[in-house]
């Protein structure tokens, strides 16, 4: 007997005692066991090995061509055998994105904020270029606004049963904020440039 009898294992560094015997899990623990016979199982017939049951033709499936150049998580030896193609990394955010998987593994929080840094050096680079297109972004009915002002939402906003009462205060803060911020900025740069010019 352990001193350490009293306290669950997940608790010890190391494994101090024996894991109890089948019968006495079955004797302290009503039902312990009953999927252990294979032919009690819902699922037994899927579980059975058969090779040529899969339906696949290949031992390892074909590579796709282009993986060359493709981000890649440390932890892998090589990208996937299919991997997406439809948004390729480019710009500042796609030097952040693969600083991102060449530097940190998955499971490193440094590797999941870069990316969202990337993320959102995209999006405000697209938010630029909108405004470039003659059409830029409308803020209004993007950020749903003008949707809280319809009778109906305000009626909704009301029901105490709703989650997000509680933050409402603050999303116009978190949606506008940016915008109001970038645009004191962008209003005192220009300023400083006139003045610098003259």
């Amino acid at each position: 007997m352990s001193d350490h009898d009293d306290i669950p294992l997940a608790y010890l560094p190391s494994k101090p005692r024996d894991n109890p015997s089948a019968e006495e899990l079955r004797a302290r623990i009503p039902g312990w066991g009953a999927d252990l016979d294979p032919a009690d199982r819902p699922a037994h017939p899927k579980l059975q090995y058969a090779p040529g049951a899969s339906g696949a033709h290949w031992e390892f499936p074909e590579r796709q061509p282009g993986s060359e150049g493709r981000e890649r998580s440390i932890e892998h030896a090589f990208v996937t055998p299919v991997f997406g193609t439809a948004q390729p990394l480019r710009g500042l955010s796609g030097v952040i994105r693969r600083f991102a998987y060449d530097r940190y593994s998955e499971g490193r929080l440094a590797h999941w904020l870069l990316l969202v840094a990337g993320d959102r050096v995209d999006s405000t680079g697209a938010h630029l270029r909108s405004f470039v297109t003659g059409r830029p972004d409308d803020l209004l009915t993007e950020t749903g606004i003008t949707a809280e002002a319809r009778k109906e939402v305000r009626a909704a906003s009301r029901d105490r049963t709703r989650v997000d009462r509680h933050h409402r205060w603050m999303d116009p803060l978190l949606v506008a904020g940016p915008w109001v911020v970038t645009s004191v900025v962008a209003v005192r740069l220009a300023a400083k440039l006139v003045r610098a010019l003259r």
